[in-house]
């Protein structure tokens, strides 16, 4: 894995967990001020996607699970898309509070990701 990507993917998510943590605190719904932080996360987990992808075809060290490689980077991408759909669906600040979970989750799977990529190194 790409060790700068990474650590972006993980700086932006937390950041902007902390806007939705506030959010929560203030009571307010998700809006276009939580929304477009939530999807540049989203555009780099997607480039984390392809690079992942790209060194899955190149080759994976021994002992590697592409498949669970595969799906955690999959995965991931998820996540976001469907927080967003789970917190447009819920009228109170509970909403944000999905987002709020999906957000400090991410971190938590991506150090996963690079435990699964590296088990040697874990």
């Amino acid at each position: 894995m790409w060790d700068p990507l990474q650590l972006a993917v993980v700086v932006a998510s937390l950041a902007v967990a902390a806007l939705a943590g506030f959010y929560v605190w203030r009571h307010r719904r998700p809006d276009p001020l939580l929304g477009l932080p939530l999807w540049v996360v989203e555009l780099l987990l997607v480039a984390q996607l392809v690079v992942g992808l790209v060194q899955a075809v190149r080759g994976v060290p021994d002992g590697v699970s592409v498949a669970t490689f595969v799906g955690y980077l999959l995965g991931l991408v998820a996540l976001i898309p469907v927080g967003i759909w789970w917190a447009r669906g819920e009228p109170s600040r509970a909403g944000t509070g999905v987002l709020l979970v999906v957000l400090l989750v991410i971190p938590v799977l991506v150090v996963r990701l690079e435990q699964i990529w590296d088990p040697v190194g874990a």
